[in-house]
């Protein structure tokens, strides 16, 4: 069992949807899930009620998930509903899209019918840069920049695309329809690439299975209504999950 017992110290960043303190344990923070919500690189902000909570326990179940799965993350433990203990990393400032299905901004560039079924994954980078709206690169543009080596680049788009591998079929039993989802990556203390940020219905689009419902921040993008519901939904099938650690 993880060590809950920590002391929160300074504020070291804070985005839109999280606050992420340092710890009484040098190599710990703490992220702080708001209920803050924004689109379009922030020109639209509000909040839905509970948000932070939800993302919380879905980040921390979907973290377990893909380590079991084989994918290092930077989750340590939940802390209480709006707190995650992680270990501290470096981020890399790149955001990783991986693409199942034609939506959102895909659809507006390329002209298809949102829903298409896309014949294998995209993959997608897009530069961290609030200022010049996180626009797509190409990993050449990245190295160029300095976001990272090619290396790194080739390693964490493959460890996004198994994540992809990894939680399609299972979310699937579940009836969500994994569309897309955005993914960040830190370097730990040791250099080695971990998946970091947060999973949730704020960076993954989930749509059910046989209705085709949009479960995700896009029903706060479209003025759709009905945000806190859609967010309890995807907790309410994914649950909490936890793995049996060999040993």
């Amino acid at each position: 069992m993880a060590d809950k017992n920590v002391t929160r110290g300074e504020m070291l960043y804070e985005g839109k949807a999280k606050q992420v303190f340092a710890t009484d344990k040098k190599d710990l923070v703490l992220v702080h899930f708001k209920d803050d919500a924004t689109a379009f690189n922030g020109e639209k902000k509000g909040q839905i009620e509970d948000k932070g909570i939800i993302n919380n326990k879905l980040s921390a179940s979907f973290f377990r998930f893909v380590e079991s799965a084989g994918i290092p993350t930077h989750f340590v433990t939940r802390v209480n509903d709006r707190d995650m203990l992680c270990r501290k990393v470096t981020i890399i400032p790149l955001e990783v899209i991986v693409r199942n299905v034609v939506a959102g901004s895909l659809a507006k560039r390329t002209g298809q019918a949102e829903g298409t079924e896309l014949p294998e994954p995209i993959v997608e980078l897009t530069y961290k840069d609030d200022a010049q709206g996180d626009p797509l690169v190409t990993k050449e543009q990245a190295i160029s920049m300095g976001a990272a080596k090619a290396e790194e680049i080739d390693q964490i788009c493959a460890m996004a695309l198994q994540v992809n591998d990894a939680l399609y079929p299972w979310l699937l039993e579940k009836k969500l329809r994994l569309i897309d989802f955005k993914l960040e990556f830190g370097r730990n203390e040791e250099g080695h690439i971990v998946l970091a940020d947060e999973m949730s219905p704020d960076t993954c689009r989930f749509w059910d299975s046989e209705t085709g419902e949009k479960l995700d921040k896009d029903r706060f993008r479209r003025d759709m209504g009905g945000e806190k519901e859609a967010y309890v939904e995807v907790w309410n099938r994914v649950g909490d999950f936890h793995f049996a650690v060999p040993g």
